[in-house]
């Protein structure tokens, strides 16, 4: 198989030269995005608002730069996410809007519209068929996303206490599930709490949106509720005493393999392009209300026809990149009792995984790892 053409430029700028916006869009028309026919086309274009409280997210001026040249092409774009499992500010759409406005993105600011993908209350959706699916035969994909001619991936390429980070396959899988999507994706494993290493903060519960966490007031412990518990995993990234474990060991894995799956039912059979943004990589999701130091430095701005491809050039980026002082990573590393992983993802949260994801979307035909870097 061909090699995947991936297109990249660094975050450097010059006095009077070229702003970030603009470098971001000479990098997309260098990598073809003006192949694709937008001539009267809804675009959509999928990225994450970030969540209330979370400032690592990607700023509104590089969506604009994207929906600029969208319009240049003849297209009609629109920004759009799905709503969110869990508490927060993203449940509904109303809710959702009111974030993405107050972190930013209107549509003065972005110079398109903000659709919710999946509708006010999360269940406006579509099944779509999976070509090549073995975990799952049809995905629950916000109606929105799926109605939209060209599909265009804006990802923020970062830190993830489960998958190990959260690029394009993440942010199309994941992102673009409804409610209900989102749910069947975590379905897998469910986690159990050591009361020795509770601390009863009740920090999780709070991160919690199905009833799946139960306080114990007498013996001030938390426990899970397997019933109401769908897996989702919110609760491991949130405690900090490591209490919450995954009885199933392949719980990670079964989550990466249905949202590579997901991803590939955005994608197939219409044009499709993806971007991606290795820019304050925060350990954790911008799904959180908080964001924590950067574990690896700004290294660039990646674009591609391949999504697959796309995930791995941003890897294999942050692999050779040097753990930044003072974060996550760091610390672990300079503790001398760690267990190196050499691996930048998995130091930071032992527990993730990623590899799996991209194995899976190579099996699938989601597009292929093998890319040849161009930089610009």
């Amino acid at each position: 198989m061909e090699k995947s053409k991936v297109y990249f430029t660094n975050f450097r700028t010059i006095a009077f030269g070229d702003s970030l916006p603009t470098k971001l869009k000479k990098l997309i028309k260098k990598a073809g995005i003006g192949q694709i026919d937008m001539d009267g086309k809804f675009v959509a274009i999928k990225m994450h608002f970030g969540e209330l409280g979370n400032i690592s997210y990607l700023r509104p001026n590089y969506a604009k730069a994207v929906a600029d040249v969208v319009k240049e092409l003849g297209g009609k774009p629109f920004l759009t996410d799905c709503n969110t499992m869990y508490p927060g500010s993203r449940k509904n759409a109303l809710e959702h809007l009111e974030c993405a406005w107050e972190n930013g993105f209107t549509p003065l600011s972005v110079g398109c519209p903000v659709i919710i993908g999946d509708g006010l209350k999360g269940t406006d959706d579509i099944d779509v068929p999976v070509a090549g699916g073995e975990y799952v035969k049809e995905a629950k994909i916000g109606r929105a996303v799926m109605d939209a001619d060209v599909f265009i991936s804006l990802t923020h390429f970062k830190g993830h206490e489960m998958t190990g980070f959260g690029g394009a396959i993440k942010n199309i899988g994941m992102g673009c599930g409804s409610r209900a999507g989102k749910t069947e994706q975590h379905c897998s494993g469910k986690p159990h709490i050591d009361a020795d290493l509770c601390r009863g903060c009740r920090k999780c519960q709070k991160e919690c949106a199905n009833g799946g966490l139960i306080f114990d007031e007498a013996a001030r412990k938390m426990h899970v509720d397997q019933d109401n518990c769908v897996g989702c995993g919110r609760c491991l990234g949130t405690c900090n005493f490591d209490a919450i474990i995954f009885d199933n060991d392949d719980a990670v894995e079964l989550l990466n393999y249905r949202m590579a799956e997901y991803a590939k039912a955005v994608v197939d059979g219409r044009p499709c392009f993806h971007i991606s943004l290795v820019v304050d990589v925060s350990p954790h999701c911008d799904c959180h209300g908080e964001n924590d130091v950067p574990i690896l430095p700004n290294l660039g701005m990646f674009a591609s026809f391949d999504p697959l491809a796309l995930d791995q050039a941003c890897a294999d980026a942050c692999l050779a990149a040097s753990p930044m002082p003072g974060s996550k990573l760091a610390e672990h590393l300079a503790d001398p009792h760690f267990h190196d992983h050499h691996d930048h993802f998995k130091n930071t949260t032992p527990e993730s995984e990623w590899k799996s994801c991209l194995e899976h979307a190579a099996k699938i035909g989601l597009g292929n790892r093998e890319y040849e870097l161009i930089e610009m």
